[in-house]
């Protein structure tokens, strides 16, 4: 009985380098994925890549590694215009996809990626919100199904890093760059996730970098049947990132929401009214990790992904009215 996958690397990214493929490595929170093969137009970085982690097999174009029999599924880091041309080509070719987010550049293109999964049933797919994996969300959600801050009625979020370098490919339009679509992706996907529900309408404020087509500095807010959403993110910024979410009875905070440290306990806090404020600590582990081992998991059993490939399409879609709502400085309604 087949115990590992047997993973190829589309492309030498710094997210595959820094974190992804540690986490694939990385046990005991990744235990049945196997990285065997790494792609890139430039051959020699994909060796270069190879040799730091002990890869076996390298090679100097995307199409060669997905014509390789000997790998069952494809982690797809490339930039954000290439992800459905990609995820699609693999899917065509027998693989399993695992692909970052955000998973399109627009709502119909994320749909033609869903469609082509629905004719592979027999293979896996979904967007790369590694977030959602870390215990610390888990205990987020659990804390709110049991109504320990009474009703959920709002949620502050916030994201932000500086990026002002024109190879970056944050700063090019063309492939799908700004903050909204690199981290604002984040403080909607939380907000959908811990109001279990779509939002109803959305507003948004866009500053662009103009010497770049970029959304630089965005907020939004996501109106739901229940509450309230509201975030900032920002490539223009330093780096920080915080959540809070708030209820009837009390609320709760996540110290490093998206991307905690490996190597690091994670911290959040829960005030109960009447009770006092709680310091609760996570222990270290790897998010990417248990996001792989999750997947390879689905592909061995034969189960559901964590997280359907339709959620990408509906995160896409508020993605998508936010930008709209700048546009026409107005709401824009979704439902």
């Amino acid at each position: 009985m087949k115990t590992k996958v047997r993973w190829g690397i589309l492309g030498a990214a710094a997210i595959a380098r820094e974190a992804v493929i540690p986490g694939m490595q990385k046990q005991p929170y990744c235990e049945s994925a196997e990285v065997t093969a790494i792609a890139s137009r430039d051959l020699a970085k994909a060796e270069a890549v190879a040799k730091e982690f002990s890869i076996p097999r390298t090679f100097g174009s995307y199409e060669q590694l997905l014509a390789d029999k000997e790998i069952d599924a494809v982690y797809i880091p490339l930039p954000n215009h290439l992800h459905v041309p990609y995820a699609i080509k693999a899917l065509q070719a027998g693989k399993h996809v695992l692909c970052e987010k955000p998973i399109a550049l627009s709502v119909a293109e994320a749909e033609t990626l869903v469609e082509a999964g629905r004719q592979h049933p027999e293979l896996k797919l979904m967007e790369a919100f590694m977030y959602r994996h870390h215990p610390q969300w888990h205990w987020a959600r659990q804390v709110i199904d049991d109504g320990k801050i009474g009703e959920l009625r709002t949620i502050h979020s916030f994201f932000s890093y500086f990026d002002d370098d024109p190879n970056s490919i944050h700063n090019h339009s063309e492939w799908g760059g700004g903050g909204l679509m690199d981290i604002g992706c984040y403080p909607i996907s939380l907000s959908r996730f811990l109001f279990d529900d779509e939002p109803k309408r959305v507003v948004g404020i866009l500053e662009e970098a103009p010497e770049f087509g970029v959304d630089s500095l965005t907020s939004g807010i996501m109106e739901f049947e229940a509450g309230t959403a509201t975030f900032t993110c920002s490539i223009r910024l330093t780096d920080h990132q915080r959540i809070n979410a708030y209820g009837t009875k009390g609320r709760l905070e996540i110290e490093i929401p998206f991307n905690p440290l490996p190597e690091s306990p994670s911290r959040a806090w829960l005030e109960i009214d009447g009770v006092g404020r709680e310091e609760i600590t996570f222990d270290v582990c790897d998010q990417y990790g248990i996001q792989a081992e999750l997947f390879s998991q689905a592909i061995l059993n034969n189960t559901p992904v964590p997280t359907p490939i339709e959620d990408a399409v509906a995160n896409m879609r508020v993605l998508k009215a936010i930008v709209q709502s700048g546009k026409n400085n107005g709401w824009e309604c979704l439902m």
